[in-house]
């Protein structure tokens, strides 16, 4: 019988294997997976998401895994640097922190993306220390971890992209560190408008894997709060300012509560000064735990996704379908890849009457509103479990990674 087993430094399993009446000890390592992230730890984004529940996905597989990204902690320069609320106490233990982020505005957003060039030093030296297995990129060629992962590792690498649409920065990083792509190993997009754009800059062969979605384990689309809710960030591309529009008329016609999570609170209430929008029926909640905001979808009667472009896959969708609950959302790019008509209904996007009709009839049917949320979450069930996406990723590192036969 042959075996084999992968060094991961101290970090060893021994393992007795029986064959033909003889005991033969071998050391098993378990797979080490650096997931490195190019953004803040600090302040939540779709991919700073996806990668935190990979990362426990994996770990749930035995898996050995650290996240590579940036930590803003806090103080008065994280305060002048980020006038935005986040998560400003320490990471968990497996993240590993690579320096502090500056807000750069790309793609109709405004990522906190790490450009110090000292993060370059603290990246060779986690690689170093920890000597992964495999290495998992998140938007490689944004810098500076990214960029400067695929210069320094001396092992397998996986690379994800997520981003749609022009994609700008790109026209500056395909002369000056382009060349890094072939130092790829396996290629990752999201979704078809996620592999469209990359592959306009860096034409080669990209496997789809969706983002994954927590999945609770009970979900009942009956018996809900008269309430709606928005996920995301104060930025103009989510589409915030369109619901606003909406909502008096949505109020009048429903008496439901809108809850706003994601968004600063005191951007919010700029925004409604300067729209002129009540107060009333609005919970600004700002940035919530993982816990808490699947709390609130599972007790929402709808999520509403008013944004105008720029999304490459509906995340703040999928989340909703696992908790069992319909969605309103924009027609745009990136959502048609996720939404079907069996999980909630399409409005134009920048539309404020359409948004405000469409939630009345969802909310004024509860019968097919319990209906869509049933359906929605068959749909994150069957398509977008992270144990599922987390066996396909644990497959793909296995593949890549060389085996080390350890003999005890």
């Amino acid at each position: 019988m042959t075996s084999t087993a992968r060094a991961s430094g101290d970090n060893r399993l021994a393992s007795i294997i029986r064959a033909k009446g003889t005991e033969q000890c071998i050391v098993v390592a378990a797979m080490k997976v650096g997931i490195v992230v190019p953004y803040s730890w600090s302040f939540w984004g779709a991919v700073v998401e996806h990668a935190e529940l990979q990362a426990a996905a994996l770990r749930r597989l035995g898996l050995d895994v650290r996240l590579v990204m940036g930590n803003d902690p806090p103080g008065s320069f994280t305060r002048i640097l980020h006038p935005r609320l986040g998560r400003h106490d320490d990471p968990p233990p497996g993240v590993i922190p690579v320096g502090r982020s500056v807000i750069v505005p790309a793609n109709g957003t405004l990522p906190n993306i790490i450009l110090s060039p000292r993060s370059v030093l603290r990246v060779r030296r986690v690689l170093e220390l920890e000597r992964f297995d495999v290495i998992h990129v998140h938007e490689p060629m944004t810098p500076v971890p990214g960029v400067a992962t695929l210069a320094l590792a001396r092992c397998p690498l996986v690379a994800t992209f997520h981003a749609s649409g022009e994609l700008s920065w790109l026209k500056i990083a395909a002369p000056l560190w382009g060349f890094l792509m072939e130092r790829i190993d396996h290629r990752i997009a999201v979704s078809e408008p996620a592999r469209e754009s990359a592959n306009r800059y860096f034409p080669g062969d990209y496997e789809l894997i969706p983002n994954g979605v927590l999945i609770p384990e009970q979900a009942d689309p009956a018996g809900r709060e008269q309430r709606i809710v928005f996920v995301g960030r104060q930025e103009p591309r989510k589409g915030l300012q369109v619901l606003l529009r909406a909502w008096p008329e949505i109020r009048r016609r429903t008496g439901t509560r809108l809850r706003l999570i994601g968004a600063d609170p005191l951007a919010v209430r700029l925004l409604q000064a300067r729209l002129r929008v009540s107060e009333e029926g609005i919970d600004v909640l700002g940035l919530l735990s993982q816990e808490e905001l699947t709390a609130e979808l599972l007790t929402a009667k709808a999520l509403v996704a008013p944004s105008l472009g720029g999304e490459s896959f509906g995340m703040v969708l999928t989340r909703a379908f696992a908790c069992a609950t319909p969605v309103v959302c924009s027609d745009i790019s990136g959502y048609r890849d996720v939404m079907e008509p069996e999980a909630g209904l399409f409005v134009p996007p920048g539309d404020p009457a359409a948004l405000a009709e469409a939630l009345a009839e969802l909310l004024g049917d509860e019968a097919r509103r319990e209906e869509l949320g049933r359906s929605a979450r068959v749909i994150a069930q069957e398509r977008y479990s992270w144990e599922r996406i987390a066996k396909r990723l644990a497959e793909l590192y296995e593949s890549l990674a060389a085996p080390k036969a350890v003999a005890a």
